[in-house]
């Protein structure tokens, strides 16, 4: 069984995406299309920069989502022919929903575009931070939040891979906890160049603006199940879905759960498509498992031959 996994923020590059549309008029549509919807040259800044503007959550989240369906759609083939499952890590989710026909792009890019600028709003520049607690598990995270938050929000927000963590709140408590990670037995942490703390509860007005935009939009069922980072289980009713999606926005991001779980209902086989972050932590988690990225037109003809 194979499953097909999208990135999450962070994945951006300047440049991403233009040597894939010069090779592939698919891919072009894709960057096209989304321009489109948003109303933005949003592909000219993926080609050219500035990288501080790419990185903005607004940006960011579309372009990231963008790059992954425009890899999907240079293949050209039916997910239905090739995956059990799919998922996505974060936004990643978004781009998961959009390839297995829950979403159209169009929808996808503008339900993305607004997620960044309403996470971005929710909380002050500044009052927020979030840091990797690295050689940690979801336990002793939980314990050095717990410690750290001192009637602050401090809460775990990622659960990437067995040695990986994340936790998010307010900066105070975050710097707290990363000057307390080491003694309490967290290899390190590292304060992460995010400009907002997501997956916490200080995003909930950022929940309720999309509590609202979900409420618009028509969501299919997917072609395949999408493993939900809320729950780390797999999901194809349309309702739950829209839920989960308000809900993943201060919820915990459960990657490794998710991972786990899909390797134990039978998947061995992961392809990450637009980007080369989540395969690593796939490997922490399913050692075992076959991890293959998809970025360049190049790789998208190994796979093809391989699978065909």
């Amino acid at each position: 069984m194979r499953a097909f996994i999208f990135p999450g923020q962070g994945s951006q590059a300047v440049g991403m995406g233009v040597a894939l549309a010069d090779a592939s008029r698919a891919a072009a549509d894709v960057f096209a299309e989304v321009d489109e919807a948003l109303g933005q040259n949003l592909f000219r800044l993926m080609r050219d920069g500035p990288d501080d503007e790419l990185k903005l959550t607004e940006n960011a989240q579309p372009a990231i989502m963008a790059h992954s369906i425009a890899v999907l759609r240079a293949w050209g083939v039916c997910l239905t022919d090739i995956a059990s499952f799919v998922a996505g890590h974060s936004l990643g989710e978004y781009s998961a929903l959009c390839a297995a026909g829950s979403f159209d792009l169009a929808t996808t890019a503008k339900l993305l575009k607004l997620r960044g600028q309403a996470m971005q709003q929710a909380v002050p520049v500044g009052q927020g931070a979030m840091a990797a607690l690295l050689g940690a598990d979801l336990e002793l995270a939980q314990k050095i939040a717990d410690a750290a938050a001192q009637g602050d929000v401090c809460t775990v927000a990622n659960d990437n891979d067995p040695s990986q963590v994340v936790i998010s709140g307010h900066k105070a408590a975050i710097d707290r906890a990363i000057e307390m990670a080491k003694e309490m037995g967290a290899k390190r942490a590292v304060p992460l160049p995010v400009s907002a703390p997501f997956h916490c509860p200080l995003m909930q007005p950022a929940a309720e603006a999309m509590r609202d935009a979900l409420s618009y939009v028509v969501i299919e069922p997917p072609a395949v199940p999408v493993y939900a980072n809320v729950t780390a289980q797999p999901e194809t009713d349309a309702d739950t879905i829209r839920n989960q999606l308000v809900e993943q926005v201060t919820g915990m991001v459960r990657w490794r759960e998710s991972v786990t779980n899909m390797f134990d209902a039978g998947v061995h086989e992961f392809v990450e498509v637009g980007g080369k972050v989540l395969g690593t932590m796939v490997k922490r988690i399913a050692p075992d498992a076959t991890v293959t990225s998809i970025v360049t037109i190049e790789d998208v003809e190994a796979l093809a031959k391989e699978i065909a």
